[in-house]
């Protein structure tokens, strides 16, 4: 079972015409979903389980992920964008709802309740990040630190299946890819004018900004073209870049220390579109 037969599987409970036709869901979670399966395999405990496991968090994940695209305010009152709307949760709790209906039905009663905690802590953490942004007191590097968190919890709730494995070689290898995906998602976060307030560059910005920029930035109606200016004027970028790199080296240099070639080559094709970010970072592919 690849990637692909992972997501496809997980179309299954996702694949709606009314949900296709008025809403776009977000990405699947490839990175984390995939070194899940890698993982898993390596364990003899919970090779058995592993395309179960791989669906229900790619499900609960989704759910997750679907949510966030609500948006804050109901400003817009046409029918088409209140029905998305609505749609929106409504597709996020029947995500939800499968991810429980499925393990329930293979009686994982105990993967069910470390799941059930792990989403509360995501939502504990989004409560204190969105909290924090709008009281102005988020640092850029309090955002990279939190927005890695939040991608890793619902696979964290494997770490007790997988505690037989090298001391805490899935933490790490989470912690990496995650943090590497995290980078990329920002890099191409700059390119979009519509959510660029709520990245790293524009807690960065108003970091290493002037107080006069920073006055810009706080600003809601601050004309693109002059952000795109100050992303430009401070190497947003490069500097973006270079984390990505130093941080795709600390994770090379980790997988590096596993004994079994056929593990090293499976992550390092996992980690592939970061190494083509890198060698070319004009295009930044979705993956």
């Amino acid at each position: 079972m690849d990637i692909h037969s992972i997501a496809d599987a997980t179309k299954r409970y996702t694949d709606y015409d009314m949900i296709r036709e008025h809403i776009e869901l977000p990405d699947f979670p490839n990175f984390r979903t995939r070194l899940l399966y890698t993982f898993l395999h390596k364990s003899p405990a919970s090779l058995a389980v592993s395309e179960l496991y791989v669906i229900v968090v790619s499900l609960a994940q989704m759910g997750l992920d679907t949510h966030d695209l609500v948006s804050e305010t109901n400003d817009r009152k046409e029918k088409k964008e209140a029905r998305s709307r609505q749609l929106k949760v409504l597709a996020g709790d029947y995500f939800s709802s499968r991810f429980y209906h499925l393990l329930a039905q293979a009686g994982q009663v105990e993967m069910t309740r470390h799941l059930a905690s792990a989403i509360c802590e995501v939502n504990r953490l989004k409560m204190n990040l969105y909290t924090r942004m709008r009281q102005w007191k988020m640092t850029a590097d309090e955002y990279m630190q939190t927005s890695v968190s939040i991608k890793m919890q619902l696979y964290l709730a494997f770490s007790r299946v997988l505690e037989g494995l090298k001391p805490n070689s899935w933490h790490d290898m989470l912690h990496g890819y995650t943090r590497c995906e995290v980078l990329l998602d920002e890099l191409r976060r700059i390119e979009r004018d519509h959510d660029f307030r709520s990245g790293w560059a524009f807690w960065h910005l108003l970091q290493v900004g002037t107080k006069e920029e920073r006055k810009q930035l706080q600003n809601a109606d601050t004309d693109p073209g002059k952000l795109r200016t100050l992303l430009h004027k401070y190497n947003v970028k490069a500097t973006l870049f270079a984390m990505l790199e130093s941080q795709f080296k600390l994770l090379s240099d980790k997988i590096r220390q596993f004994d079994s070639e056929k593990l090293v080559n499976e992550l390092y094709e996992i980690g592939e579109p970061f190494m083509r970010a890198l060698t070319a970072p004009r295009v930044l592919e979705e993956v």
